[in-house]
Parts: C-alpha cells; sequence; structure tokens
C-alpha cells in the first residue's frame, strides 16, 4: 500500500484537529511529517505518528494553550513548550532563532517541556528557506551507552546542518550508528537490523531490534561519536533547562512518561559576514569542486527520495495500516480512502 504526499497532508491533518489539536498547529505538525516521509526517514513521520497519539491519551502531549518564552535578549531565548507537540515548539524555536539572526548575524535558541519533533533536518531546512545557516540538535532519552561501558547513559543526540545555496546542503544524523526510531520501525516490521549498530543487554553483538532497544546501540565513529553525542548532550540538557542522561524520558515508545528531553536551535545570517550573493557563489563553486572529484554532496540522497515519493507515493506497510486504521476508526475517518494499492 502506498500513500500520496497530498493524501498523507490530508490524512494526518484531518487526525490532528480531529483529536483536538489547534488548526495552526496542526498545520505546522502535518508538513513537519511529511517531511520526513519525504526524505526516507518514515521512521520520524507517518510510522511515528501513533507515538503521538498514545501520548495524548497519557497525558503527556497537551493540544491545548501556547508555549511561554522565559528568557530573552536580542540575540538568545529560551522556550517553556508546555507539553505541546515537538514538532510545533522546534518550528516556533528556529523560526525565532531566525528572526534574532536576521537582527544580530546570529540566534540561539532552547526549549525544553516539549515532546518529540520528528526529523531534526526539516527545522534547518526552515534557516536554509530564509538565507541562514541552521543547526539544530537535542538529546533523547538513553540509549548508547559511553565507550567502555553496556549501560545505556547517552541519546542517539542527533545534529543538523544546513547551508542556504543554490544547490539543496544539509547534513541530518543521529551521533549513533542508527536513531531509535530505525530500531523502533525495524521491530514493527519483523525484520533484524544491520550487523554493528548495537549490543544486548550483556554487551553482546545483535541484529534483534527488540535485544538492541533493551541493550544499547553503538556510537558511530566510536570515540568520535560519543564525545560528540556527549557534549550535545550537556548543550540540550543543563544549558536549556531539560533533562540529560538517565534523566531523558518520553522520547521513545508509548509515552509511559513526560518528555524530558531539550532542543537547541541557531541560525546564522551569513549577509552580516559577507556579500550574500559571493558567499553563494563561493559555496557554489565549492559544491562543483567536490563533484568535479566524483562526490556528492550531503542532501542529494534527500533531494533523490523527494522526487521519488513525489512521484510514486509514500509506502505504508501492513503493521502500519494496522495502528492507523484503529486510530482512524475511532475518530471516523476511513482510512481506506487515502490509500492506493
Amino acid at each position: 500500500m502506498k500513500i500520496s504526499v497530498e493524501n498523507e497532508r490530508k490524512l494526518v491533518k484531518e487526525i490532528l484537529v480531529n483529536i483536538g489539536v489547534q488548526e495552526a498547529q496542526a498545520d505546522i505538525i502535518t508538513e513537519a511529517t511529511i517531511d520526513s516521509d519525504l526524505k526516507g526517514f518514515t521512521s520520524h513521520g507517518l510510522g511515528r505518528f501513533p507515538q503521538y497519539i498514545r501520548g495524548i491519551e497519557n497525558g503527556y502531549i497537551s493540544t491545548e494553550g501556547d508555549y511561554e518564552i522565559v528568557k530573552e535578549t536580542d540575540s538568545i531565548a529560551l522556550i517553556d513548550g508546555k507539553s505541546l507537540f515537538g514538532q510545533y515548539i522546534a518550528h516556533q524555536g528556529m523560526m525565532l532563532a531566525i528572526e534574532k539572526a536576521k537582527k544580530m548575524g546570529i540566534g540561539a535558541v532552547g526549549t525544553f517541556n516539549a515532546n518529540h519533533f520528528g526529523v531534526t533536518g526539516y527545522y534547518s531546512d526552515l534557516a536554509i528557506r530564509n538565507d541562514c545557516i541552521g543547526i539544530v540538535t537535542c538529546n533523547t532519552e538513553p540509549g548508547v551507552a559511553p565507550i567502555g561501558g553496556k549501560t545505556p547513559i547517552l541519546g542517539t543526540n542527533p545534529v543538523a546542518i544546513g547551508i542556504p545555496s543554490e544547490t539543496y546542503i544539509a547534513v541530518d544524523m543521529a551521533t549513533a550508528v542508527a536513531a531509535r526510531g530505525k530500531l523502533l520501525e525495524c521491530k514493527r516490521k519483523g525484520t533484524e537490523i544491520p550487523p554493528n549498530t548495537a549490543i544486548d543487554k550483556d554487551g553482546n553483538p545483535t541484529t534483534d531490534p527488540e535485544a538492541a532497544l533493551e541493550g544499547s546501540i553503538l556510537p558511530f565513529g566510536g570515540v568520535k561519536g560519543y564525545a560528540l553525542s556527549l557534549m550535545i548532550e550537556i548543550m540540550c540538557g543543563p544549558l536549556v533547562n531539560a533533562a540529560f542522561g538517565t534523566a531523558v524520558t518520553g522520547t521513545a515508545g508509548d509515552y509511559k512518561e513526560p518528555c524530558t528531553k531539550g532542543d537547541f536551535f541557531v541560525a546564522i545570517d551569513p549577509s552580516k559576514f559577507v556579500d550574500m550573493d559571493t558567499f553563494k557563489a563561493e559555496v557554489e563553486e565549492f559544491v562543483q569542486e567536490i563533484r568535479d572529484a566524483g562526490s556528492f554532496i550531503p542532501g542529494d540522497l534527500e533531494v533523490k527520495r523527494i522526487a521519488e515519493a513525489e512521484e510514486n507515493g509514500i509506502p505504508v506497510d501492513e503493521k502500519l495500516y494496522e495502528t492507523l486504521k484503529a486510530i482512524c476508526d475511532k475518530e471516523n475517518i476511513d482510512l481506506d480512502s487515502y490509500l492506493d494499492e
């Protein structure tokens, strides 16, 4: 089964509004969800959507009210997300960082008390669209053991960076070998994870996603990934009034606890440093140098996936269909009318 991009947009928006999400917030959440699926990060798009429904049902995701800016200067702000959808809070956080960057050259916004926000790169893309460099990080529930250990203390702690240019240049990656969402997706589908991705609770290599979720995902690049993850944990924990280490909850699973992670958004306006046209021209010159060497640019794969998804639709596996069907039936929504065989 597949769903077209436009039908996914209509379906997600209808579900959100039906469950009480404010329409303006629902629009933002919908676009972030679609962005995940368009880029091939299906574990963070429609596939993660049932988790959010459980979060609302369990009282950990709020659909009422709005966020609060608790601290602010010309260049920084700290946002209390009031337990609202993470996609909405992250969108507002990055847009505020962009606004500050346009005035001051750089803007930085931290958020806490917000929920899982989908793929990190959606928010660095917001900066790109506004002619800014975007940098986004967040911490997550413990899923990665520090080097030499077996017990998860660090999150998979993604980082995304986007560069405004003619070419789409963007990197969005976990600091672990794989994002936890990939393991959850493999568990849902009943498939194995690739070798050298994780260890079980006893420290043995495993390709079983359930054993990996009970054990530890490996940091990418060994010590380098571990060190980067640790630094992100500090910037998205103590720096922004959020939890860190083993105190982080609510980013995976069935929302049996509140989401306590933090996010950090940075926007940089290149025009405050150099002439913008010159900046973009030199970036393109560098891009061409890389391509002439026979290599690719980070972001090329996402551009290809977006084109394919827009033409062919987004896959919906049987397990996801069953879960979405239960949600839609409860809300009197005809899921099958949105799907293609």
